[in-house]
């Protein structure tokens, strides 16, 4: 992570969560496609982005309380935090 993290969820964050699969675990329940994929850091759930038609990141943010995402995609390092709109790569 970077010396100057923008906030203290994304201070907070010592290990980044790698997603499991790459998938959105709630499209594929639905049958519906995605974008690209984020990480929750809090519970490690692998969702859709804003730019996917579902919108799972950030509605599972908005439910759960989990400030924290990562992006799951291959050669990305970054995380985004939804409450301070904070951005950090690492």
């Amino acid at each position: 992570m970077t010396a100057n993290a923008p906030c203290a969820h994304i201070r907070a964050i010592t290990t980044v969560k790698q997603p499991k699969r790459r998938e959105c675990e709630e499209c594929v329940k639905i049958g519906a496609s995605w974008v690209h994929l984020r990480t929750c850091q809090e519970c490690g759930r692998t969702l859709c982005c804003d730019d996917s038609p579902n919108k799972h990141a950030t509605k599972h943010a908005r439910a759960s309380g989990h400030p924290v995402i990562a992006s799951a995609e291959p050669g990305e390092r970054w995380l985004y935090c939804y409450p301070d709109d904070a951005f950090a790569e690492y």
